[in-house]
């Protein structure tokens, strides 16, 4: 998708609705094996792919929980989705970011422009950790210009929402079960058939764009948490948000022959009650 169309989709509203308050996103990553080779493994002339593994290796190693993820320093985006929300919490657009092609350096570009474009409210889950930390070294190895988020954003209270922290109580307590839980909480997909760790080995198929189905599915996850994080706050009722769950369904299917996967994710819509 060339850049203008890009923008045309995070710019304009599918429907008319309320301005643009809130930018959902959730982001893929890689590691960069270049990287880590250079830093970690200088002078043993290890291939990229040999120093992913080994590092990787290391790193489960050194885990008390086997986890083989790699630190964000080490990592490169090649996924990035973004939804527009109205100040009246609809779902008003769904991108991910330089689609088809998913170029690492062109969705750090669309993605930095945009934020300065719509001056929205980024929303994440677990971005103050991961997803924000990945953008901001981003536009370092790239060279971005990130001026208003960096004058504005980066502030405690007022500045991005980061739902696993807001859960939290900012780190006080673990969110065992993660945006996975929360998501099947709501009787909403949570993770089907790809998870995280399948990233690493879908991008060295070449399978790019079930990367970005996979983090689109995520996205919308966080959507649905995110109105139910404002009941909590009062902002809406439960009447609403429900009213807003069924018009983000309706949207959602008339955007599946554009985007595939939303069938999958509406077809595992469930009535999940707890106990």
């Amino acid at each position: 998708m060339a850049l203008a169309d890009t923008f045309a989709k995070l710019m304009t509203p599918d429907a008319p609705a309320a301005r643009t308050a809130f930018l959902i996103v959730d982001t893929e990553s890689v590691p960069d094996g270049k990287l880590l080779a250079a830093v970690k493994y200088p002078g043993e002339n290890l291939t990229p792919e040999a120093a992913v593994e080994r590092a990787r290796s290391e790193a489960r190693e050194s885990s008390g929980t086997g986890s083989d993820f790699l630190p964000v320093t080490f990592q490169v985006p090649v996924g990035v989705c973004v939804l527009r929300v109205g100040a009246d919490f609809a779902l008003q657009s769904v991108a991910c970011l330089d689609a088809p092609h998913f170029r690492p350096r062109e969705i750090v570009n669309k993605f930095w422009l945009a934020v300065s474009l719509q001056k929205a409210k980024l929303v994440t889950f677990n971005g103050r950790a991961f997803d924000l930390p990945l953008m901001e070294l981003a536009a370092f190895r790239y060279g971005f210009s990130a001026r208003d988020y960096y004058q504005h954003s980066r502030n405690r209270f007022n500045g991005p929402i980061d739902l696993c922290d807001w859960l939290t109580n900012f780190g006080a307590s673990r969110m065992a079960g993660g945006l996975n839980l929360l998501a099947k909480l709501l009787g909403k997909p949570g993770k089907m058939d790809v998870t995280g760790g399948h990233v690493y080995q879908l991008y060295r198929e070449v399978k790019l764009q079930e990367v970005n189905d996979y983090c689109l599915c995520d996205t919308l996850d966080t959507y649905f948490v995110f109105l139910r994080t404002r009941v909590l706050t009062g902002e809406i009722d439960p009447d609403q948000e429900a009213q807003l769950v069924a018009r983000a369904r309706e949207f959602l299917a008339a955007k599946c022959s554009e985007f595939p996967v939303l069938r999958k994710y509406l077809d595992n819509w469930t009535d999940f009650t707890s106990m």
